[in-house]
């Protein structure tokens, strides 16, 4: 049995390391749909048709809704890959998984599902050490050390 000491030194490096993969899947799915969509710089034809024919989104011209959900599927996952700004980049995308979840196939809930997980788990915990946010954020509030540790020993 290991002891609380080795617990806790075995758990932050493996929370930084699901929070890493956390991050890297949903991106990846996000991503490979963005690339989908384009041509060079262009939205390409088979997207505007899905979100024309089949997607039916409503409140909102499909154009606008092409062009938006092609530029969050490739700028969210880059920010979840660099951990940089990662809670929002999260949100962005599980604000689109159920969108898709409910109004366009309401019926693949098992794989909206296997998104919407790691995504709720970065909204919870960040990006964890092995991200910008983590060092950005040492960088505007370094840690200070406590003046004792500086001091020599008495002679």
């Amino acid at each position: 049995m290991l002891s609380p000491t080795a617990s806790w030194s075995l758990q932050a490096p493996l929370q930084d390391v699901l929070l890493l993969v956390a991050r890297i899947f949903p991106g990846a799915v996000f991503w490979q749909s963005g690339r989908t969509k384009v041509d060079g710089w262009q939205l390409n034809d088979t997207a505007l048709y899905l979100f024309q024919e089949e997607y039916r989104l409503p409140l909102i011209d499909p154009v606008i809704a092409a062009a938006l959900a092609t530029i969050g599927e490739h700028l969210l996952p880059v920010m979840l890959l660099l951990g940089l700004a990662t809670r929002l980049g999260a949100l962005g995308l599980l604000v689109m998984t159920l969108v898709i979840q409910l109004l366009v196939y309401p019926s693949a809930w098992a794989t909206h599902g296997t998104w919407a997980v790691p995504l709720l788990l970065l909204l919870l915990h960040g990006g964890g050490r092995l991200s910008l946010d983590h060092l950005i954020s040492r960088w505007l509030h370094p840690v200070s050390t406590p003046r004792a540790l500086h001091c020599t020993p008495a002679r």
